[in-house]
């Protein structure tokens, strides 16, 4: 008797079992190619999405930023010097001032002239902070920073228009009782015009006070009420600090803090780490008599230097 009569329906039973087996099959590459999509969008959004994520801060109290596991600075790394200006004129015949804290402008001109052909490109503090602590771009030129202490007329007059020459800003490091204008000092107009060239405000304090000889609550008005002060009156942030006659130590420091300020400037030679303290920055005081070449010469030698000390030498 032949098999497929013994069973009339092994046939089509048979053929059951294939199609189930190829239905199998089907599923299973179809499962496989499912996952291999989905896997393929991961890794696309991963790599082609709107944008990376937020990163997270690494900041600490001082202001400075972590370093990552290999080393490397998180966001901006460049380290950049701070020049720092007083007067932009001539001495005066009579002045018992030091005759190195007048640049003429003739001379400042020259200067700013030899930077720009050097490759650098003027930047405030705040757009310093952002490119450290974000990672926003300062452009394809060398970042410096250039400041201004003690309030003075010719700052405007003389060292603005080299500056908007050049399309640079300046940073004004402003005493609140300052010189008054009849000596030579900043006229309210004066400050606002810097302020409206892109100029960024900061502050030295109320007075030309050493700070280290203060009391507790004298040392929080002098520092706390500039900053509230200019703050009220021209409706700008002013985030940063500058020591008068560079004089700091650890309470200076820590009423710098207190008072909301993100950082503060020195007057040691130096260049300015986004690994450093940034209630410690230093800067290069630019004395008159300085060639374009000599100043050149004294920002390449002080790169290696990126601290200052916990406290203002000798205080």
């Amino acid at each position: 008797m032949d098999s497929r009569e013994a069973h009339p329906h092994g046939p089509r039973r048979a053929r059951q079992r294939q199609r189930r087996v190829r239905r199998a099959r089907f599923a299973a590459v179809g499962s496989l190619i499912a996952v291999v999509a989905i896997a393929a969008g991961i890794v696309f959004t991963s790599t082609s999405g709107p944008g990376p994520a937020p990163k997270p801060s690494h900041e600490h109290s001082n202001g400075s930023v972590d370093q990552g596991a290999s080393g490397s600075i998180s966001y901006g790394a460049a380290t950049v010097p701070i020049l720092t200006y007083r007067v932009i004129n001539v001495p005066p015949a009579q002045s018992n001032a030091p005759p190195g804290l007048y640049v003429p402008a003739d001379e400042f001109s020259a200067q700013m002239e030899a930077l720009k052909a050097a490759g650098w490109n003027a930047v405030t503090l705040d757009q310093l902070q952002a490119y450290w602590n974000r990672g926003v771009p300062l452009g394809s030129r060398k970042p410096i920073v250039i400041t201004f202490d003690g309030g003075y007329a010719s700052q405007y007059t003389n060292a603005l228009p080299v500056l908007k020459r050049l399309g640079w800003v300046g940073v004004e490091n402003l005493q609140v009782n300052g010189l008054p204008p009849s000596e030579g000092g900043l006229t309210d107009s004066q400050v606002r015009g810097l302020i409206a060239a892109g100029w960024e405000l900061d502050t030295e304090g109320i007075s030309q006070s050493d700070l280290t000889t203060l009391d507790s609550s004298q040392l929080s008005y002098e520092v706390t009420t500039a900053r509230q002060t200019l703050r009220d009156r021209y409706g700008i942030p002013v985030k940063w600090f500058s020591y008068p006659s560079g004089r700091y130590d650890a309470a200076v420091i820590a009423a710098v803090r207190t008072a909301g300020f993100v950082g503060a400037t020195t007057v040691i030679a130096g260049w300015a780490s986004p690994r450093g303290d940034r209630f410690r920055l230093p800067r290069l005081q630019v004395v008159g008599g300085t060639s374009p070449s000599n100043m050149l010469s004294q920002i390449a030698s002080a790169e290696g230097n990126t601290s200052a000390p916990a406290a203002y030498p000798g205080t």
